[in-house]
């Protein structure tokens, strides 16, 4: 009798879970008022967003500046929406810009898997220091982060340097949220995809 209460209560808990994490996901990817949208609006709003985006992270460290202009690439992604309870999962659209001009769309998504409840946003920033880096997330039509290629997510000290290290590396990643720069993030097992707007 005991065994099938558990097994009940573990069946319970798993739909529970599922079901939760879908309307989570569902709201992170359902359209709004700006669905309506056109391509060129949705594409200028996201040129704008990667442009403030780029404003907060020069604010939150000056030093990300100096690496931005030597980016071959800069990829910004101004909103990544995740929810989750118990699973996870996470979307946003980002800009790829090339020499300082917006020059292709893309979206990234992931998920996970732990003791986790509650929704939030966060803005992605991934610098491409190399023509080679660059060149190879190009030609691929899906890319996942730390299988595909690593990323150094930087280290920013409390004036706002980042770790030397970092900076040398092929692919810089940022992470901001609401207070800031998040330290100690992984970004790996996020898959980033072309996205036609």
């Amino acid at each position: 009798m005991n065994k099938i209460i558990s097994t009940l209560r573990r069946t319970t808990l798993a739909a529970v879970t599922l079901g939760v994490a879908g309307v989570l996901f569902a709201g992170c990817t359902t359209n709004g008022p700006q669905s309506k949208a056109t391509s060129a609006e949705k594409r200028q709003e996201l040129n704008a967003a990667t442009s403030a985006t780029l404003s907060k992270l020069y604010e939150a460290s000056p030093q990300s500046k100096q690496l931005v202009e030597r980016a071959r690439g800069v990829l910004v992604f101004p909103s990544v929406l995740s929810g989750s309870f118990i699973v996870g999962a996470q979307y946003g659209s980002g800009t790829l810009r090339v020499g300082g001009t917006d020059t292709a769309y893309y979206s990234i998504t992931g998920g996970s898997i732990g003791f986790q409840a509650g929704a939030q946003s966060k803005a992605m920033v991934l610098l491409f220091m190399t023509d080679d880096a660059l060149a190879k997330f190009r030609a691929s039509s899906g890319w996942t982060i730390g299988a595909d290629a690593t990323v150094a997510v930087a280290n920013v000290g409390a004036n706002g340097s980042i770790d030397s290290n970092t900076a040398q590396q092929p692919i810089v990643g940022f992470v901001m949220n609401n207070g800031g720069l998040m330290a100690g993030v992984s970004v790996d097992g996020n898959k980033i995809s072309p996205l036609v707007l």
